[in-house]
């Protein structure tokens, strides 16, 4: 998630973002098209659309950041909410200075696992049963830091958190228990000091073997192997000038990445030699995109409207062929 200004009670300074990315050139099919909002927030509500995850039949889980929420939006925008997390008195989350529900992620028997960055001893991991029940806590969190993006590896049954101001990647066995340090490198540190005022490890994926980060602040990509025993591989930059990026997905088996860019407004196609293409913009209907998520063609961008504060909303688009570059 970026840094957020002040909203609803939120206190925050706004950290300026921006993007120079290359255009499709001209006479060019679009890589993505057919872009409509198929469902919209109540931002008096704080419903800040953050991240996502999918479900069998298309729906999108969503955190709704500010609200503490996790909703589940039908393709046709019907949306419900699954849970609220916990009030907390008090809360103190670095930069945020709230409490806010972040990265989420699905397991195969709908399971759904929840950052929840509070600035208190509630921070951590949160787990959801797909019979339904009050959030539980598996797994606790640094207070002073914030806890951002969220994977899961089933086959090796491990959760993986992004801490944007601590510049580590925490693992968390899937059942729960002590959170490791399993990632720590300056590559996923935030630029800004003093330590809680930048954005580190932000966005978070499990990909052919290796856990794939971004760094909002550097504007990079970064890919960490996995070793044979488990164990981060050494840092890997694999795309840079992506300043204000977020979460990310893969759009095919290979290293192509559709990524979020928040302050521009943008979701940018980032080819394997680094190239990047603009492929939406504020004008299909993003309002400070956040995350994104793929289902064959169908791509999913949740905007939080963070800055903008304009409909935050989740966007469906259709990709005009799989991208599959590796």
């Amino acid at each position: 998630m970026p840094p957020l200004p002040r909203l609803a009670g939120t206190a925050t300074a706004v950290l300026a973002l921006g993007l120079v990315a290359a255009a499709p050139a001209p006479g060019t099919d679009p890589v993505v098209t057919a872009a409509r909002v198929v469902a919209h927030f109540d931002a008096a509500a704080r419903q800040t659309p953050e991240n996502i995850a999918l479900e069998p039949d298309g729906s999108a889980d969503l955190t709704l950041a500010l609200a503490r929420q996790v909703a589940r939006v039908t393709p046709d925008g019907q949306t419900r909410i699954l849970a609220t997390l916990p009030a907390v008195a008090n809360p103190a989350t670095p930069l945020v200075h709230d409490a806010v529900v972040t990265g989420i992620a699905r397991a195969h028997d709908g399971t759904l696992y929840v950052n929840y960055a509070t600035g208190t001893r509630a921070t951590g991991i949160w787990r959801l049963s797909p019979t339904g029940g009050a959030p539980q806590r598996i797994a606790a969190l640094p207070a002073d830091g914030l806890p951002n993006g969220l994977a899961l590896d089933e086959r090796r049954g491990m959760l993986y958190a992004a801490d944007s101001v601590h510049g580590t990647v925490w693992s968390v066995p899937q059942a729960g228990g002590t959170a490791t340090d399993w990632a720590s490198d300056t590559a996923l540190t935030p630029l800004s000091a003093p330590p809680g005022s930048g954005l580190g490890a932000n966005g978070i994926k499990v990909h052919r073997g290796a856990v794939w980060v971004s760094n909002t602040d550097r504007g990079t990509l970064l890919r960490l192997p996995v070793g044979p025993d488990g164990s981060a591989g050494p840092v890997e930059t694999r795309a840079t000038g992506l300043d204000g990026i977020d979460d990310f997905a893969f759009p095919g088996q290979g290293r192509s990445v559709l990524a979020a860019l928040n302050d521009g407004s943008k979701v940018v196609l980032v080819s394997p030699d680094g190239t990047v293409t603009t492929v939406l913009t504020a004008q299909d209907g993003l309002s400070n995109p956040t995350a994104v998520a793929v289902r064959g063609r169908t791509v999913y961008v949740p905007s939080g409207a963070y800055v903008t504060r304009r409909d935050p909303n989740l966007l469906l688009a259709r990709l005009r062929h799989l991208v599959d570059h590796r």
